[in-house]
């Protein structure tokens, strides 16, 4: 008997390795691909939602905006266009999670450096405090790559409006002038369509791990 064996111990592992191998195929063909969401205002929180939006279930997408950014140069949704992009909202004299957020999306810039498909969009919410000047100081400061991510100032009322309205990121402040702000730590990835595909925590690492993980699950279903 243990000859036996021993004359079919080569054949025997040759057929264990290729059932794996057989196994590991068919797991990998009929394993469902995962989908990112498409968010809807319905869908989050009323807090940061704008009152107008907040029963909309279908048909979501960021509005035509045009902001500045740190070079003075005219930012428009056409520079955006056919891209996948990481937005968010923070001020330069926030002192408690906006230099998270700042330090987290450095690292989506550096881990995005060479795809030029991905691109990075933070929005002021006090853009009387920022202005071109001090977001250059910024910019310059936190390693911000201008030909990857944009920080814009601009008109307060369409930056409210972008943020409560097409970003769903912003809670409305109600104890000042009627644009004031509250930001969130949300980071929002926005697809090639100007479509909401997922909210992440901008200070938490383990969140910008699963940012990234998205942007690959996006871009991926851009080739089928």
């Amino acid at each position: 008997m243990l000859s036996f064996f021993k004359k079919y111990k080569f054949f025997a592992i040759s057929f264990l390795i290729l059932s794996i191998i057989i196994i590991s195929i068919f797991y990998s063909i009929l394993k469902p691909t995962r989908v990112l969401p498409i968010y809807q205002p319905a869908q989050v929180s009323t807090e940061l939602v704008d009152s107008t939006i907040q029963h909309q279930k279908k048909y979501h997408k960021i509005a035509d905006f045009s902001l500045t950014n740190q070079n003075g140069k005219t930012i428009t949704q056409e520079d955006y266009k056919d891209k996948i992009y990481v937005a968010d909202f923070f001020f330069t004299t926030c002192q408690t999670i906006c230099p998270i957020m700042t330090d987290h999306m450095r690292e989506i810039q550096k881990k995005t450096i060479t795809d030029r498909d991905i691109l990075l969009l933070s929005h002021s919410v006090t853009p009387e405090i920022d202005t071109v000047a001090q977001l250059k100081r910024y910019a310059k400061k936190k390693g911000v790559d201008a030909s990857k991510w944009n920080l814009v100032t601009g008109d307060k009322k369409q930056i409210y409006e972008l943020a409560r309205k097409s970003y769903l990121a912003v809670k409305d402040d109600g104890d000042g002038g009627p644009f004031d702000m509250v930001h969130t730590e949300n980071f929002m990835l926005i697809d090639k369509k100007r479509q909401i595909r997922g909210f992440y925590d901008g200070t938490d690492p383990e969140e910008i791990d699963r940012l990234l993980e998205d942007i690959k699950i996006l871009k991926a279903s851009y080739k089928d």
